[in-house]
């Protein structure tokens, strides 16, 4: 019985990260870590387009 649920399991599509990190908010009830999430994410593209020639653009925004 085992052996045919892992055989079911391995033949589904593969889900991608943000599919599987929605799928564990849904599930946990997690939701508070969505907006953290994004906020990091913000700010690491931020960091990172400080240092291309966007910076000028990103500096007058504050």
């Amino acid at each position: 019985m085992a052996a045919e649920n892992f055989e079911d399991q391995a033949k589904k599509k593969r889900t991608s990260l943000v599919g599987e990190f929605y799928g564990f908010l849904r599930d946990n009830k997690k939701w508070w870590l969505a907006p953290v999430i994004v906020s990091v994410l913000g700010l690491g593209a931020l960091i990172f387009l400080a240092g291309t020639g966007a910076a000028p653009f990103i500096y007058t925004l504050f």
